[in-house]
């Protein structure tokens, strides 16, 4: 995607009352929020029952799979992970935070390398994806409900495997800020990933 990254000077930008965001930050969250909601809505319009459920291959999820992984990774974001936060420790004083919010938005949605997700986040296939779907769109709402009113988002960091992973081990926590940049992000990732089921030679025409 083409999200400019965002200024880094803040001293010189107006910052969001009780977030420590610039108006730039905010602005581009909810880009990236829009965006990506849209990406997995768009991937899975009009999609007929058999095409839901192809896998393209015995250990390749299909897209109802990837749709119940992204909605599980998001419930865990909004639950357990922000739900913390306030009592996580500041950012260290090295931490460029521009930096990690590019390569999160950046790097996070790439397909060109492969990670496991954990098993506490694999898809169960209990979930029908009207449903989902319909949780989905309530979860960005929560999520811009939590990008627009949390206290300190950016005061806060909490260990990131994901970011660990992708940066090779140079970084491994995030602020709150970058965890819905991040919930968004992983949701692109997973968007590109449907795309690429709906693209392979068996998947069903209807």
């Amino acid at each position: 995607m083409s999200t400019t990254a965002i200024s880094t000077a803040p001293a010189a930008e107006t910052q969001a009352s009780g977030q420590g965001l610039t108006e730039a930050e905010l602005k581009q969250a909810r880009l990236l929020l829009e965006h990506t909601q849209n990406a997995v809505i768009g991937a899975t319009r009009g999609l007929t029952a058999a095409q839901w459920k192809f896998k393209p291959g015995a250990d390749r999820w299909s897209i109802a799979e990837n749709l119940q992984h992204l909605v599980t990774v998001q419930e865990r974001i909004l639950g357990p992970v922000l739900g913390q936060l306030a009592e996580a420790p500041a950012p260290p004083a090295d931490q460029d935070a521009a930096l990690i919010d590019a390569i999160v938005i950046h790097q996070f949605p790439t397909r060109l390398a492969k990670f496991q997700a954990p098993e506490v986040v694999h898809p169960t296939g209990q979930f029908d994806p009207q449903v989902a779907l319909e949780i989905l769109r309530a979860n960005y709402i929560r999520l811009l409900d939590r990008l627009e009113t949390t206290p300190g988002l950016r005061a806060h960091v909490l260990p990131s495997p994901p970011l660990k992973a992708v940066s090779n081990g140079a970084y491994d926590v995030m602020d709150g800020y970058q965890w819905i940049l991040a919930c968004a992000a992983h949701d692109e990732r997973h968007a590109k990933q449907m795309l690429e089921v709906k693209a392979g030679p068996n998947f069903p025409e209807d």
